[in-house]
């Protein structure tokens, strides 16, 4: 459903009219009740969360508007609501914005008042929440509440980590880049006893390697050429809170050891420092790579993994998670509109059927950037196919969709060879592997979940 309002009244030729204007000068949809009751089980039935203002007349039957707005009040304080009333009631409009309505208007109204508040009250509502969401992300106090999610992949890591929470053991996030790890670390930090403590994210890929060492534990001044300063390094700015190391096995192997040292010492050592300083910090690492291949490779400690890796999540990619697309599109949207000052916009049902048969290689984050740059765009209330089209890459979308086989070329096996002896297991699973990566045009990724094999098993098998 797209976003609406929800008109309250008895007088059903006020519902009509207030609905056309709504329609007209807005392009918003609207339901209709013709009492408080009604409305309210409306409202609990909006599981996608469409209504987005209340527009509430105060004199009705079975329950008037202000048992219903205290009601709105207690259970649902982030939606707006405008009241209406036929009479000059001063009390109950005093009662009214006390109870937290934004505006209370006289019938018969005048329309340009009407729209002008409508607009008002939905500005209001998508700044609140991104005031308040940003709020708790700035104090360390972002949770697994704020997440959006209704699929069981992400239901199942979700409770996951509400485990990992309370507990200060590392916790390793693996997963697909731009499927939200670091919002996710900070969810379990939030939950955790540290919340409200320091929350430091560190983006190990990003980092020079020759200052790797000084970012993370420090370094006194004079320690190196162009130490000015005294650094205390990024494990001393989260201490008492978490620090976040994203793209871990990124790190040299020289400040692998160092990270070892911290995780069982606790304690870090800055560049050109006499003596260890104590660190009360708890470690949660992010990475997508494949640290057991990394591991065999050479180029990652297995000490380090196994101390990293005490807790493992690893979150779904966009794709296996196709009923959330349309929830995050609506997040980042109301998100937009609150960052630039416009009104909520909605998808058309098309661009909703284009964003959610999309195969999203680049998860939450590339879904992120195509709906803000549609906004940028688009000029119209409600986006369409047509604004995303262009942003999308067939070729993408389709290669990383579930699988059909069936659409494709046949991969036939044949279980022996050309002297009619049987292939031995070895030859049919190289086979498989080969048809696998052909397939999914070398994309190791997709072609172990396409026969249903764990990546790093994949990699062992291809050696």
């Amino acid at each position: 459903m797209n976003a609406c309002a929800l008109i309250v009244d008895d007088d059903a030729f006020q519902r009509r009219l207030l609905k056309k204007l709504l329609r007209q000068k807005l392009d918003f949809d609207s339901l209709e009740a013709d009492h408080g009751r009604a409305a309210l089980d409306m409202i609990e039935a909006d599981q996608d969360q469409a209504i987005k203002i209340i527009i509430l007349d105060i004199h009705m039957p079975v329950m008037d508007g202000i048992e219903t707005l205290e009601i709105l009040h207690k259970k649902y304080p982030d939606l707006p609501v405008i009241m209406m009333t036929g009479t000059n009631d001063i009390v109950a409009a005093v009662t009214s914005m006390k109870l937290g309505a934004i505006d209370f208007l006289t019938k018969p109204y005048d329309t340009e008042r009407m729209i002008v508040t409508v607009k008002n009250a939905l500005k209001i509502s998508t700044l609140s929440k991104e005031v308040s969401r940003l709020k708790d992300e700035q104090e360390g106090h972002y949770k697994f509440e704020h997440l959006i999610g209704h699929e069981s992949g992400l239901l199942q890591v979700t409770l996951l980590g509400r485990k990992a929470a309370p507990s200060d053991l590392p916790v390793l996030i693996t997963g697909e880049t731009g499927t939200g790890k670091e919002v996710f670390a900070k969810a379990i930090h939030g939950e955790s006893a540290r919340a409200g403590k320091p929350f430091i994210a560190v983006n190990c890929g990003a980092i020079p390697a020759q200052l790797v060492e000084s970012t993370l534990f420090g370094h006194e001044k004079g320690a190196f050429t162009g130490a000015t300063d005294k650094v205390i390094g990024k494990f001393r700015e989260a201490d008492g809170g978490t620090i976040f190391l994203d793209e871990v096995g990124e790190l040299p192997r020289d400040a692998q050891v160092k990270l070892l040292r911290v995780l069982q010492q606790k304690e870090v050592e800055p560049v050109g420092a006499g003596k260890p300083v104590p660190v009360d910090v708890r470690i949660i690492s992010a990475t997508n790579r494949d640290l057991e291949d990394e591991i065999e490779q050479g180029r990652f400690r297995e000490d380090l993994y196994f101390r990293l890796n005490v807790m493992q999540v690893e979150l779904p990619a966009l794709r296996d998670r196709s009923k959330d697309v349309l929830p995050l599109a609506t997040h980042f949207i109301e998100r937009f509109c609150t960052q630039q000052g416009g009104l909520p916009k909605t998808l058309s049902a098309d661009a909703q059927t284009l964003l959610q048969n999309y195969g999203w290689p680049g998860n939450v984050r590339q879904l992120e950037n195509v709906i803000n740059r549609a906004m940028v765009m688009s000029e119209n209330s409600v986006l369409d196919r047509k604004d995303f089209e262009q942003l999308l890459s067939d070729k993408e979308g389709t290669r990383n969709q579930q699988v059909n086989i069936q659409d494709t070329k046949p991969y036939n096996l044949d279980l022996f060879t050309q002297d009619g002896q049987f292939k031995t297991l070895e030859q049919i699973e190289k086979e498989v592997l080969q048809n696998a990566l052909e397939y999914t045009e070398n994309n190791v990724t997709q072609a172990a979940r396409l026969i249903g094999m764990a990546k790093s098993t994949f990699y062992k098998k291809l050696k």
